[in-house]
């Protein structure tokens, strides 16, 4: 598997071959990088392809994720909770899934739009329990779904199943032939709605003080391209 991202864009690389995970040997790569009208597209299916983001804070007691794709969702992991904070659309179902801490809610996506872009952040904060969803600019009702701080996460997109070395924690992730992702944002306090639908909007907002698309940390692993972000208006 190989890496196609241009070496403008990279201000660090490494060579972690010899890195093991599970039964899987390959190439990491770790960048920082403005990925401002730049997307990372999943070109072809596997298990293995992924994009660990990773954040300064290691413990924080409220989300909200903003990011555009084609399909769905995001994860953010535990060594103790596998969906500490996991946003999903099942194929088959007018839902979208949201998991904190392994506890299961379901929000309808009666605006998910298929084979299109989709705008979606969700919030949720410890303290009163509760999480809410926006889809394309319409906000959902508030739902309970408790829960308690974020400890040593791992933030993850993209295609993978696979054991953690360090944690023994299995990775279980998207199988999609095709996909990608634009604009991912995530902050540890829940956003004020206007933020969020200036977010929508594609206006101006305050970017994401855990993960910021325009300055992007990240480690890439197989065939993960960035390609600029264009649009027939």
């Amino acid at each position: 598997m190989s890496l196609h991202v241009s070496l403008y864009q990279m201000a660090l690389l490494l060579d972690c071959s010899n890195v093991t995970y599970g039964h899987l040997e390959s190439f990491c790569f770790l960048f920082f990088v403005d990925m401002c009208g730049q997307i990372l597209v999943f070109p072809e299916e596997t298990k293995t392809a992924h994009v660990t983001l990773t954040t300064s804070e290691q413990t924080f007691s409220a989300v909200t994720v903003c990011l555009r794709r084609q399909h769905s969702l995001f994860s953010l992991a535990t060594p103790s909770h596998k969906n500490a904070f996991l946003l999903l659309k099942p194929a088959a179902h007018d839902v979208i899934v949201l998991n904190v801490q392994n506890v299961r809610i379901q929000f309808k996506a009666q605006q998910y739009k298929l084979n299109d872009w989709q705008s979606i952040c969700a919030t949720w904060d410890s303290t009163s329990g509760l999480a809410q969803l926006w889809l394309n600019g319409k906000p959902s009702i508030k739902k309970y779904v408790g829960g308690s701080q974020i400890q040593n996460p791992s933030t993850i997109l993209g295609q993978m199943s696979l054991i953690d070395k360090h944690t023994g924690f299995l990775w279980q992730f998207f199988q999609e032939a095709v996909f990608c992702w634009h604009d991912v944002y995530m902050w540890n306090y829940v956003l004020p709605p206007c933020e969020i639908q200036n977010y929508m909007d594609v206006l101006a907002f305050k970017p994401g003080n855990l993960i910021n698309w325009k300055g992007l940390h990240s480690n890439i692993l197989g065939n993960v391209q960035a390609r600029p972000y264009t649009q027939c208006s």
